[in-house]
């Protein structure tokens, strides 16, 4: 049956706007925000996502204060209406792509919100991504970011912390397409011949300066062969600079000795007249994707999995427990980043974003020969 959007020549092929045109079961829609005050003292992570093809929709709400992740997460029935909402969670589009509200009315399970989001720059529109995996298709979606500012507030266990534009910042994106969520296939023949040099790395640099975005992408497999490289510069309203590529991106990652947990990245770019640009990222702190918010590797709760109708809990992860950290090599990781870019002029442009990184198996070209190999 039709369905609100139907009344809008939004169609991209002959079936109600309630459904996808694909029949994939990994087929998905979602919004990612993170916000922070620029000290990693208090990092906030949400995010909300619609899968069609199995018929869920929810989200999820991440405190980190110290050493505690504090997390609401919310999964129910996907009825068809394309509304981001879930539960007491939901987003309002207040101007497309430039203002979003956040409010998630959850105090009774530990952590509440109402953030509304203005972007800083324009989109930046992501190049596809495509991964295969034994020959099938395991990843085909297109993603925008933004960097931008936040205020509101944010409540948790009773605490109400004030959230100010002139120094809350973040980054967000929007994508869709096909990645593995819901239940756990069967892992049938990758199981049986499982690539003993299997590796996952990749890194996201979404970033903001006062005159521009930059934003990097890159991954690579155990070889360090690279599926996906985008490296580029976006300026702000006003300016007659148009949209600017950087280059095939190099980086030197400094790792906590004995671990995997990252200080820094130093990122070798170039300009559009060819001549050297280095940015370098550093983390003030992290929250763990996969302890309470359900990206891969949460051993608790996964995106577009089915907990039942009107499901919501909260949780806390205590980031000094050994079970927890134990975690950490096998996920990806957001951190608060600074970054400081220098052009070969000697300028340099202080910035702030997310610095986003997950290395899992091998990755030859970091000297990590499997999955338990650390710096």
């Amino acid at each position: 049956m039709a369905v609100a959007l139907d009344d809008f020549p939004y169609h991209q092929a002959p079936v109600s706007m309630e459904f996808v045109a694909s029949s994939d079961r990994n087929f998905y829609d979602r919004y990612y925000f993170n916000a922070h005050d620029r000290t990693g003292d208090i990092f906030v992570i949400s995010g909300l996502g619609i899968y069609p093809n199995l018929g869920v929709v929810d989200a999820f709400v991440t405190v980190r204060i110290g050493d505690r992740q504090h997390t609401v997460r919310f999964s129910d029935a996907h009825d068809g209406n394309r509304e981001p909402r879930v539960g007491p969670y939901r987003i309002e589009v207040v101007e497309p792509l430039r203002t979003l509200r956040i409010v998630s009315d959850s105090d009774a399970h530990g952590v509440g919100v109402d953030l509304t989001w203005n972007g800083m720059f324009p989109v930046v529109d992501e190049a596809p991504h495509q991964l295969r995996h034994d020959g099938r298709l395991i990843l085909d979606a297109q993603r925008f970011a933004q960097v931008g500012t936040w205020s509101g507030e944010i409540r948790v266990e009773g605490r109400t912390i004030t959230v100010d534009p002139e120094k809350w910042i973040g980054t967000r994106d929007r994508s869709w397409g096909i990645r593995p969520v819901g239940e756990p296939e069967p892992a049938g023949r990758s199981a049986a011949e499982a690539d003993p040099h299997y590796g996952f790395w990749w890194t996201y640099l979404p970033f903001g300066f006062d005159d521009f975005t930059v934003v990097v992408i890159a991954q690579e497999d155990g070889a360090g062969i690279r599926s996906l490289s985008d490296a580029v510069r976006v300026w702000g309203p006003g300016s007659d600079r148009g949209r600017e590529l950087l280059g095939w991106p190099e980086f030197r990652y400094t790792y906590r000795p004995g671990s995997r947990d990252v200080q820094q990245v130093e990122v070798s770019l170039r300009d559009v007249d060819g001549s050297p640009m280095t940015m370098v990222c550093e983390s003030l702190g992290y929250v763990a994707l996969n302890s309470g918010p359900g990206y891969g590797g949460d051993p608790d709760w996964g995106h577009g999995q089915w907990r039942g109708r009107n499901w919501a809990e909260g949780v806390v992860a205590d980031m000094t427990d050994p079970e927890v950290l134990g975690r950490l090599p096998f996920g990806v990781v957001d951190h608060v980043g600074r970054a400081v870019l220098t052009e070969a002029s000697g300028a340099t442009h202080e910035g702030w974003g997310l610095l986003e990184h997950g290395t899992i198996g091998a990755h030859a070209p970091t000297g990590f020969t499997d999955f338990f190999t650390v710096a």
